[in-house]
């Protein structure tokens, strides 16, 4: 009896460990979208084998999965972006999986240490501006690089995809990741906060469309203002512009104020753990201050 009630567990045990494995192998597939086709990896044409090779390790694209793959190059550069070098360095790379526009618009550094001036925020609002909505961007480099040319790499993914962007709205959303990281740059004002300034900006004016030249130029002084950044008229001025172009582009505001407001909770949070962080390195300063300061005291 006792032996029947073994065979009767293990008979179970076999049973329900297959069932659990089919269950684990079905959940790991990964379904092809049949209504945006395959996520697109752009390469940046100046990598190597072995660079290319580590990029797919970081985007995490292995030899089974189904991925379209392409190569962007200077001459891509300069069809997309009008007055741009054909001769420009490509390494930034990026894998683009489009999306229901409800999730969003998600952009992910996967080596964040090899981006050296572009922030996920900035990548975020240039393609708000360029007219992206509705998918998940990862960028990753071998090699510490600026990031800008990633930018050129999503404009062709869209292109090989059958989306059309709109030519102006990419060379000012370039235009602007430009301004971004040369105000982030020249003023010493940390990137997250160049972020805030541009969303809160573009936000304001969605909020107000339509304005004027005069309007927008006094949106961009009060949020400055509003939010204690002080920049050379120089700087003011690129802004200002900047903006004036925004706001004279093809762009249903309405559309994309959902969009602003998701990437305004995430630039605040960002703020938030950057204002806890630098609070703690200066508490750990002030502890090793003082430890300082009372052996000064002691041989005194």
């Amino acid at each position: 009896m006792a032996k029947r009630i073994s065979f009767v567990i293990i008979a179970l045990l076999v049973l329900f460990t297959s069932s659990f494995g089919q269950v684990l192998a079905k959940n790991n597939v990964k379904s092809i979208n049949e209504k945006f086709g395959l996520p697109i990896v752009v390469y940046g044409g100046s990598l190597t084998d072995d660079q290319k090779q580590e990029v797919k390790n970081h985007l995490d694209v292995s030899e089974e999965e189904q991925v379209e793959e392409v190569t962007v190059t200077g001459a891509d550069l300069v069809k997309y972006i009008q007055g741009e070098d054909r001769n420009a360095i490509m390494y930034s790379s990026a894998k683009i999986t489009r999306q229901e526009e409800s999730k969003g618009l998600i952009v992910k550094l996967v080596t964040p240490e090899n981006i050296t001036e572009v922030t996920e925020s900035m990548y975020s609002n240039a393609l708000i501006t360029a007219g992206v909505e509705g998918a998940t961007v990862e960028v990753a480099s071998p090699l510490p690089v600026t990031g800008h040319s990633a930018l050129t790499g999503i404009y062709k993914a869209y292109d090989v995809s059958g989306e059309e962007l709109d030519k102006e709205r990419m060379e000012v959303a370039n235009e602007e990741l430009t301004i971004a990281s040369e105000i982030a740059e020249n003023a010493d004002i940390d990137p997250e906060k160049v972020s805030e300034l541009l969303t809160e900006i573009k936000k304001e004016i969605s909020e107000q469309n339509p304005v004027t030249r005069e309007e927008v130029q006094q949106i961009v002084e009060d949020k400055l203002k509003q939010l204690k950044i002080e920049l050379s008229e120089e700087d003011r001025q690129l802004l200002i512009d900047l903006f004036e172009k925004i706001r004279s582009l093809n762009i249903n505001f309405d559309n994309v104020r959902q969009q602003l407001e998701d990437l305004q909770d995430t630039i605040s949070t960002k703020i938030d753990e950057i204002i806890e962080n630098e609070g703690f390195w200066q508490k750990v300063k002030n502890f090793f201050q003082s430890i300082i300061d009372f052996f000064k005291g002691l041989f005194k």
